[in-house]
C-alpha cells in the first residue's frame, strides 16, 4: 500500500497538463462518476484540508521589542534616564514622548505587514459542486481532495487545481494568477511540453481563478498548499525583506554617534581626572556632552518628514502603506513594471483594419495604406463590411438606454467590446445593426474551432445598412447573411472568395498569401488578430450544421491591441534621464511585449526573454542578463522573484509593480513593491509598500521624484542637526580646557536639540525640489549618510559655530560679564538659524532659489528666534533655563557673529558651482 507521504510526493512531481483526461483520472484513482464517501474521507485524512496554511504571524510583543531595541532608540533611552537622574524631568519626559511616538508608529507599520497571508486566504472558495458516488453534491471547498470531479459554470470560483475533462466554451479569468489580461478558453486537449508556462496550460483550471463563461467538468489534481496558489503562498512566507537604504544609513549613523558619545565622555573624564576636577562636575559635563552628541529630535523629524511626504504622494494618487518606502523611492535604480493596465490602458482597442482594399491605421487618425483594390474614398471603402461584421458576430451587450452612443461602453469580453466600439466610432452601432439584421441562428465559439458564426435575417428596409453590407445583399439577393469571426488562418483556409472593391472575387493563392503575410505582420506588431468572413444564404442555415462555415467570403482582419497610456512614454523618458532603467515583466506574448516596449521607448531592438528561457539560465547568467534585458514575457511568479533577486544582487534598488496574486512574492521581495489600486488583488496590496490609486506608470515616476526630494531634504536636516550638535560638542569639549565653568547646561542643550533644531529641521522637509532632481542618476544605495561632502560640512561648520559662540562667551567670561553664558547660548542658536537658511539647497544660492520659496521654514526660523528671545526676557523661563536679559548691544553682537556662518556656507556653495562649471567646460 502507498503511504500518505509518498502519495503526496508523487502528485507534486506530476505535470498534469501533459496527461490526457483518462490518464489524469487514472493517476488520481478516480472516474467520471467521482469518489465514494469513504474514498473522500480517507484522502482528506491523507492530504489534509484544501486550504492555504497560515504563516506564523510575529508575536506583537516581539514587534514592539524590535521597535524599542533599535540603536537610536536605545541611545535616546540612555539620555532620558541620565536626564532624570540629574533631576531634569522635563527633558526626560520630552525624550520619553519621542520614544513612545516612534514605537507606536513602527509597531503599526510592522503589524499591518503581517496581513498578506490573511488576504491570500480570502481567495478560498466557500463551496463546490462535485460528483460523489455518482450524485451531484454541494461540498465545502476545504473538504475537496484529489480525485473529486467538480462541475464548473460561469460565476464560479475554481476551488482547487484541476484537469479539464469536459469544456463547453469554458473560460477562466486568470489575470490575478498569470498576468494574462484576457479570459483563457479551457480545452481538454493534451500538451506535451512539461515546462509550459502556467498561462498556456489551457487544459488546467487553477485555484482562486474565476469562470467567466461556459461550463465544464474537471477533476481535482492538487489541493491546498500544493496548488499554484499554494506555491505562491509558500514563496510569500519565505521571502525576507531587506532594510531600506534609509534604515541602513540611520543605523550606521546611530552606531557612529554612540561611539562618538562614549569616546567624548571618556576623554572628558580623563582630562578632568588629570586636572583634579570634582566627580560631580565631571559627571555633569560628560552627560552634557553625551546629550549634545545625540540628536534627540532626529527620529521624530525623519518620521514626520516621511509622513508629510506620504501625504504629498497621496495627492499624486500614490498611497504609501509603509513609511520607509517614501525615502527608498528616491534610491530606485530599476523599475520592473507590469504591462497591462500600468504601461497600457487595460482596454483592448481595434488598432488596424486590413482588407484586400487596403489597410487603415486607427491609431493615427485613420491613415489609409493602399492595397490591391485601392482608390476608393474612406467613406465608400469596404472597411464597413469588416466593422459591421465584427459588431454583428459579437456577444457584447450594449446598454438599452443608448442605441447610437459610441461612448456607451458595452459589456462582455474585452476583445468583443473593442470590435463593437470600433464599429460605433464609424457610425455602425450594434443595437441598430441587431435591429436591422436580427440574429436567427448561431454556432458558438469553441476553443477547438477558434471561431464563431452568427446568421442574421436580411430585412427589406436596407437603406440604413452599411454601404458594403447593402452591396452584398443586393448582389446575392440573400435572405440571410452568415458572419464568421475567428482566427485568420482558419478563416482564410475556409474561404473560397474575397470581398474586394465592392465585389465578390475568387480567393486566389496569391491573395491567400497576401492575407497570410498581412496577418503575420500584424501579429509581429504584438496585436491579437481576428478575421471576419461572410456567406450569403437563402435560409437561416440551421440545416447546414457545421457546413455553415464553408464556402466563405473573406472580408478582412482587425488588429486589436491594448494601447499604451498616453503619458507612459514621457514617464519612461523621464526615468531614463534620471538614470533609472525601466524593465517590462509580463505574462503576455513576447511579440506583444516587444511592440509596447518599442512604442514606449523601453527597448528599441531588445528581444523578450521568456520564462522558458529563464529556466535554462544559471544564477550567474541570469545576473548578467538582468543588466541588459528590458523585456520579460510569459513569466511565472518564480521568474519574477528570480529577476528581482538577480537585480538586487547586482546592487540595484528595485521597484516592482503588480496587481495579481502571482506578483505578491516579487512585490514583497523588491525594495519597493507597488500594487495597482484599481485592478490589484488584496494579496498584492498587502504585500506592497505603495498602492497606485490610478494604476498609472507615470504616477510611479512622480512618486520617485517625491522620494528623491524627501531624501535630499532628509540629508539637509541631518546636515543641519549634526553640524549644530558638532558645534555644541566643540564648545563643551574646549571650554573645560580653557578653565571655564560648564558653558551650556544640559537643559539648554536639550532645548537646542529638540526645539531650536526641531522646528527648522521639520520645515526643511518641505523644501521644493532641487533643479537637477530628475536629471541625475540615483545615488548609490550603499552611500554613507556622510557621503558627497556632508561629513566634511558637519565638521567645519560645527567648528566654526563652536569657535564663534565659545569665543564670544570666553571673552565675556574673562571680563566678568554675568551675561557670558546667555550670549554663548544665543550666538549658538542664531548661528543655527543662519545655517539652516544657507543649506536649503546643496548647490544653489539662497537668493537664486528665492528666500520665500519655503514659507514654513521662514516661519519656523522666526518662531525659533522669538522663543529664544522669550527664554532671555521672560522671568519664568529665565528661572528654568538659567538665562539673563541681554542688552541690545550684546544681542546685536550675537546676530553679527551668527551671520558669518551664512556667508561662509554660501561661499562654499559658490566654490562648488565654480568647480562644476570647470568640469563641464
Amino acid at each position: 500500500m502507498t503511504t500518505k507521504a509518498s502519495t503526496i510526493r508523487a502528485t507534486q512531481t506530476i505535470q498534469w497538463h501533459t496527461l490526457d483526461p483518462s490518464s489524469a483520472l487514472e493517476k488520481v484513482t478516480s472516474n467520471a462518476t467521482g469518489l465514494s464517501a469513504e474514498q473522500a474521507a480517507t484522502r482528506l485524512s491523507d492530504y489534509g484540508l484544501n486550504e492555504l496554511a497560515g504563516v506564523e504571524t510575529k508575536n506583537p510583543w516581539l514587534i514592539l521589542w524590535e521597535q524599542l531595541s533599535a540603536l537610536m532608540v536605545v541611545i535616546l533611552m540612555i539620555a532620558g534616564v541620565l536626564s532624570a537622574l540629574l533631576g531634569d524631568y522635563k527633558d526626560a519626559i520630552a525624550i520619553g514622548t519621542i520614544i513612545v511616538l516612534n514605537a507606536v508608529l513602527g509597531f503599526s507599520q510592522e503589524y499591518r505587514a503581517e496581513k498578506a497571508m490573511a488576504a491570500l486566504k480570502k481567495l478560498a472558495v466557500p463551496s463546490a459542486r462535485v460528483r460523489r458516488q455518482g450524485e451531484v453534491q454541494d461540498v465545502p471547498a476545504y473538504q475537496l481532495v484529489p480525485g473529486d470531479v467538480v462541475l464548473l459554470e460561469a460565476g464560479n470560483f475554481v476551488p482547487a487545481d484541476c484537469r479539464v475533462l469536459e469544456s463547453a466554451d469554458l473560460q477562466a479569468q486568470e489575470a490575478a494568477l498569470t498576468g494574462e489580461s484576457e479570459p483563457t478558453h479551457k480545452t481538454t486537449e493534451t500538451f506535451e511540453d512539461p515546462n509550459l508556462p502556467v498561462g498556456d496550460r489551457k487544459n488546467m483550471a487553477f485555484m482562486g481563478t474565476f469562470i467567466t463563461a461556459g461550463r465544464g467538468q474537471v477533476v481535482v489534481v492538487e489541493t491546498g498548499m500544493r496548488t499554484e496558489l499554494g506555491r505562491i503562498a509558500t514563496m510569500i512566507q519565505q521571502v525576507e525583506r531587506e532594510p531600506t537604504p534609509l534604515q541602513r544609513r540611520l543605523t550606521q549613523l546611530g552606531k557612529g554617534l554612540a561611539a562618538t558619545a562614549l569616546s567624548l565622555v571618556a576623554v572628558i573624564f580623563a582630562i578632568g581626572w588629570i586636572r583634579g576636577e570634582e566627580l560631580r562636575l565631571l559627571f555633569l559635563t560628560a552627560v552634557s556632552i553625551a546629550v549634545a552628541a545625540v540628536p534627540e529630535g532626529l527620529p521624530a523629524v525623519v518620521t514626520i518628514a516621511l509622513t508629510l511626504g506620504a501625504h504629498r504622494m497621496l495627492k499624486k494618487r500614490a498611497l504609501i502603506r509603509k513609511l520607509p518606502a517614501v525615502e527608498t523611492l528616491g534610491s530606485v535604480t530599476v523599475i520592473c513594471s507590469d504591462k497591462t493596465g500600468t504601461l497600457t490602458q487595460n482596454r483592448m482597442t481595434a488598432s488596424v483594419l486590413c482588407t484586400a482594399d487596403g489597410e487603415l491605421d486607427l491609431r493615427s487618425g485613420g491613415d489609409q495604406t493602399e492595397g490591391t483594390g485601392a482608390g476608393r474614398s474612406r467613406e465608400q471603402s469596404t472597411f464597413d463590411v469588416l466593422l459591421a461584421g465584427g459588431a454583428l458576430c459579437n456577444d457584447a451587450i450594449v446598454q438599452p438606454e443608448s442605441v447610437s452612443d459610441a461612448q456607451n461602453t458595452p459589456l462582455g469580453d474585452p476583445t468583443e467590446i473593442a470590435l463593437v466600439t470600433a464599429a460605433g466610432n464609424f457610425g455602425f452601432f450594434k443595437r441598430e445593426l441587431d435591429t436591422l439584421l436580427p440574429r436567427e441562428h448561431e454556432l458558438p465559439f469553441s476553443a477547438e474551432r477558434k471561431r464563431m458564426t452568427t446568421v442574421h435575417g436580411v430585412s427589406l428596409n436596407q437603406e440604413k445598412f452599411p454601404e458594403g453590407v447593402k452591396q452584398i445583399c443586393q448582389l446575392t439577393r440573400a435572405s440571410h447573411l452568415a458572419v464568421t469571426k475567428g482566427a485568420p488562418d482558419g478563416l482564410i483556409a475556409l474561404s473560397e472568395s474575397i470581398w474586394i472593391n465592392g465585389k465578390i472575387e475568387t480567393l486566389t493563392e496569391e491573395r491567400r498569401a497576401e492575407m497570410q503575410a498581412a496577418n503575420a505582420e500584424l501579429a509581429k506588431k504584438g496585436m491579437r488578430v481576428l478575421a471576419v468572413a461572410f456567406r450569403a444564404l437563402h435560409s437561416n442555415g440551421h440545416e447546414l450544421g457545421a457546413d455553415l462555415e464553408k464556402d466563405l467570403t473573406f472580408a478582412g482582419m482587425i488588429g486589436i491591441l491594448d494601447p499604451p497610456r498616453q503619458e507612459a512614454a514621457s514617464a519612461v523618458a523621464m526615468c531614463k534621464s534620471a538614470g533609472i532603467r525601466p524593465v517590462m515583466i509580463t505574462g503576455d506574448h513576447p511579440l506583444t511585449a516587444q511592440h509596447i516596449a518599442r512604442e514606449l521607448g523601453i527597448a528599441n531592438n531588445g528581444r523578450a526573454l521568456t520564462g522558458v528561457e529563464l529556466d535554462r539560465l544559471s544564477v550567474q547568467e541570469l545576473e548578467d542578463g538582468a543588466e541588459e534585458t528590458a523585456i520579460y514575457a510569459r513569466v511565472s511568479p518564480e521568474h519574477k522573484l528570480k529577476i528581482v533577486e538577480a537585480l538586487q544582487r547586482r546592487g540595484h534598488v528595485v521597484a516592482m509593480t503588480g496587481d495579481g496574486v502571482n506578483d505578491a512574492p516579487a512585490l514583497k521581495k523588491s525594495d519597493i513593491g507597488v500594487a495597482m489600486g484599481i485592478t490589484g488583488t488584496d494579496v498584492a496590496k498587502e504585500a506592497a509598500d505603495m498602492v497606485l490609486l490610478d494604476d498609472n506608470f507615470a504616477t510611479i515616476v512622480s512618486a520617485i521624484e517625491e522620494g528623491r526630494v524627501i531624501y535630499d531634504n532628509v540629508r539637509k536636516f541631518i546636515r543641519y542637526i549634526l553640524a549644530t550638535n558638532s558645534g555644541e560638542i566643540w564648545v563643551m569639549l574646549v571650554a573645560p580646557m580653557l578653565g571655564m565653568p560648564l558653558p551650556l547646561l544640559p537643559l539648554q542643550i536639550l532645548w537646542m536639540n529638540l526645539v531650536t533644531d526641531g522646528l527648522p529641521a521639520l520645515a526643511l522637509g518641505l523644501e521644493p525640489p532641487e533643479t537637477d532632481t530628475m536629471r541625475r542618476p540615483p545615488h548609490h544605495p550603499n552611500e554613507s549618510i556622510f557621503g558627497r561632502g556632508l561629513g566634511t560640512h558637519v565638521l567645519w561648520v560645527g567648528l566654526l559655530m563652536g569657535c564663534l559662540s565659545l569665543g564670544a562667551g570666553y571673552w565675556y567670561w574673562r571680563t566678568g560679564n554675568p551675561n557670558w553664558q546667555t550670549l554663548l547660548f544665543t550666538t549658538m542658536t542664531l548661528s543655527q538659524m543662519t545655517h539652516v537658511m544657507a543649506i536649503r539647497s546643496e548647490r544653489d544660492s539662497l537668493f537664486t532659489i528665492g528666500i520665500l520659496s519655503n514659507k514654513p521654514l521662514i516661519g519656523s526660523v522666526a518662531l525659533t528666534i522669538l522663543l529664544q528671545l522669550a527664554l532671555m526676557y521672560a522671568p519664568a523661563l529665565q528661572a528654568v533655563f538659567k538665562t539673563t536679559a541681554l542688552p541690545f548691544s550684546d544681542l546685536a553682537l550675537a546676530g553679527a557673529l551668527s551671520s558669518f556662518v551664512f556667508v561662509s556656507v554660501e561661499f562654499e556653495k559658490w566654490i562648488r558651482r565654480r568647480g562644476e562649471l570647470t568640469v563641464a567646460n
